[in-house]
């Protein structure tokens, strides 16, 4: 079970993490729109798993390395935000959120 601190964190990473995305993204991620849909971080508060949805989906597993090494840099600019309000930024994994495509799916199945 998740605690109150561990929410609380979860919810501010998420956020700046999509504003990172949002800011960054058109440089780094050639034109590829991506928000964070989820952030699990870990009791110790030392690592932070990120899901991230991107669109399109059609070469998700190719931006999600990009997005992966680049995670020094997303750190850093993360680190600048959050810094006042965390005594050590997070290390930072990213995950594919696939939720909508299999959503997706289940729907055109029923159709």
């Amino acid at each position: 079970m998740e605690s109150t601190r561990q929410s609380k964190v979860s919810r501010l990473l998420q956020k700046d993490l999509g504003l990172i995305f949002q800011q960054e993204g058109r440089n780094l991620f050639g034109g590829k729109m991506i928000s964070v849909t989820t952030v699990r971080i870990s009791p110790d508060l030392g690592l932070a798993k990120v899901y991230l949805s991107i669109f399109p989906s059609d070469k998700s597993e190719d931006t999600l390395e990009v997005v992966r090494m680049n995670t020094k840099n997303i750190r850093r600019l993360l680190g600048a935000r959050v810094g006042k309000q965390l005594r050590v930024v997070p290390e930072l994994a990213f995950y594919i959120d696939d939720s909508l495509d299999y959503i997706e799916n289940i729907d055109n199945l029923l159709s």
